[in-house]
C-alpha cells in the first residue's frame, strides 16, 4: 500500500521533492501546502513541473492539509530566516500523528549538544505519544557529511582525519535570501552576514561534526570555525542580481572538530560566484562544483562526487540529491522507532524501491 504523503513548500528543494512524490509509486500525495498566493488552487502536478494531473490542489494552511491524516509529511520550507516558525510547523505535523522527513530546520538533523533539552524534549515526547518519527537531512549538512564518510571509512583499518568539502560556483543559484542574507554575497568585506556571526558556523555544521563524532565513537573537545571573504574585482551579474565591485564574490569557511588538540573532523566549504576567483582555494572536480571526502588513515582516500542532472546544472543536481535523500528515507522513517531519527538510526542505505521510480 502506498504511503500517504502531505508535501510542504515548492521552492528550489520542495519542487524537486514534490515531483518525486508525485511520480514515485511508493507514495500517494494527499495534500500540498504552499506559501505564495499565486500557487494556491493549482494542481500539485503543475507545481511539480510535470504533466500529471493529481487532483491534489495547493492550500496555504498546514492545518487544513493535515486533516488528510497523512502517514508522512515532506517538509521543504525555508527555515534559515524563519527558524522558530519552522520548528512550530514540525510540532504541528507530529501532533497530527504524521511522521516527518524534512530538509530543514538543519539543527534538528542532530540537535543534541546544540539545542537545550528543553527544546528537544517536546519533539521526542510528541513522537512517542503519537508513534511517529522525525528525520531531517540534505546535502551539506547532510549525506556528504554522514552517509558518504561513514561508507568510505567503514573500509579503513584506522582513521586519523575525515575532511568533507563542498566546492561550488553559486552564480546560477537563485535563492536570494540564502545568497544575500545568509551568505552575504554582494556586501562589503567585513560586513558580516548571518552565516559569519560568531558561533553560527559552529551551530550550523557543528551538528554534522557531532554526528560524525557519535558514529566514530569520539568525544569532541571543541569546535573551531574560520572564514575568509573575497571581493569582486569588478561588478558582474549572477542569477540573484548584481555583485558590485568590491562586494563579496567568494567565501571559504571551515568548521573543525578537535580531539586531544588534533583536528580530526573538518567541514571545508569554498563558494565562488566566478571560477577565476581565489585559484589557491580548493578546486572542484568538475565544472561548476563537486563534493569531496578526504580520509587520512589506512588506507587513505580522496573521493570526489560530481552530481549532474538532465534537468538542470550542478546547483540543481546538488539540490536534487538532498531532496532525494529525504524522500527516499520516507519508508524507513515511517517504519522506525518513534523519536528524532538520524543516519545512525536508519537502515543503511535507504534506497529500497528507488528502481521503481519512473523519471519523465
Amino acid at each position: 500500500m502506498a504511503i500517504r504523503v502531505v508535501h510542504v513548500a515548492t521552492g528550489n528543494a520542495g519542487r524537486i521533492a514534490l515531483r518525486q512524490v508525485v511520480e514515485d509509486p511508493r507514495f500517494e500525495l494527499v495534500g500540498l501546502v504552499v506559501s505564495t498566493e499565486e500557487k494556491v488552487g493549482k494542481d500539485a502536478g503543475e507545481l511539480a513541473g510535470t504533466d500529471v494531473v493529481t487532483g491534489v490542489v495547493a492550500v496555504d494552511d498546514l492545518a487544513t492539509a493535515l486533516q488528510a491524516r497523512p502517514d508522512c509529511v515532506v517538509y521543504c520550507a525555508l527555515a534559515e530566516t524563519r527558524f522558530f516558525e519552522a520548528l512550530e510547523d514540525l510540532k504541528s505535523c507530529l501532533a497530527a500523528g504524521a511522521n516527518v522527513v524534512a530538509t530543514a530546520p538543519v539543527p534538528m538533523m542532530f540537535p543534541w549538544g546544540l539545542l537545550p533539552d528543553a527544546m528537544i524534549d517536546p519533539y521526542e515526547d510528541l513522537c512517542r505519544e503519537h508513534g511517529v518519527s522525525l528525520f531531517v537531512s540534505g546535502v551539506d549538512p547532510g549525506w556528504c557529511n554522514d552517509l558518504l564518510p561513514f561508507a568510505i571509512a567503514s573500509t579503513c583499518q584506522s582513521v586519523e582525519q575525515v575532511r568533507c568539502y563542498e566546492i561550488a560556483d553559486y552564480a546560477t543559484y537563485d535563492g536570494a535570501p540564502v545568497m544575500f542574507d545568509v551568505m552575504g554575497f554582494g556586501r562589503e568585506v567585513g560586513d558580516l552576514p548571518m552565516l559569519f556571526q560568531p558561533g553560527t558556523l559552529s551551530a550550523a555544521w557543528g551538528i554534522a561534526l557531532r554526528q560524525l563524532a557519535r558514529g566514530f565513537g569520539l568525544e569532541l573537545d571543541e569546535i573551531r570555525e574560520w572564514f575568509e571573504q573575497e571581493p569582486a574585482p569588478e561588478a558582474f551579474d549572477v542569477a540573484v542580481g548584481t555583485i558590485p565591485k568590491g562586494g563579496v564574490a567568494a567565501v571559504r569557511f571551515t568548521i573543525t572538530g578537535v580531539v586531544d588538540g588534533k583536528e580530526v573532523l573538518v567541514v571545508d566549504h569554498t563558494t565562488r560566484l566566478r571560477p577565476d576567483l581565489r585559484p589557491d582555494w580548493p578546486q572542484a572536480a568538475q565544472e561548476g562544483g563537486s563534493y569531496r571526502v578526504e580520509i587520512t588513515g589506512e588506507p587513505s582516500y580522496v573521493v570526489d562526487v560530481c552530481p549532474t542532472s538532465a534537468r538542470g546544472d550542478h546547483n540543481y543536481a546538488a539540490i536534487a540529491s538532498g531532496a532525494g535523500r529525504v524522500v527516499n528515507a520516507i519508508p524507513d522513517v515511517v517504519a522506525a522507532e518513534p523519536g528524532i531519527r538520524t543516519v545512525l538510526d536508519l537502515p543503511f542505505p535507504a534506497t529500497k524501491g528507488i528502481f521503481a521510480t519512473t523519471l519523465a
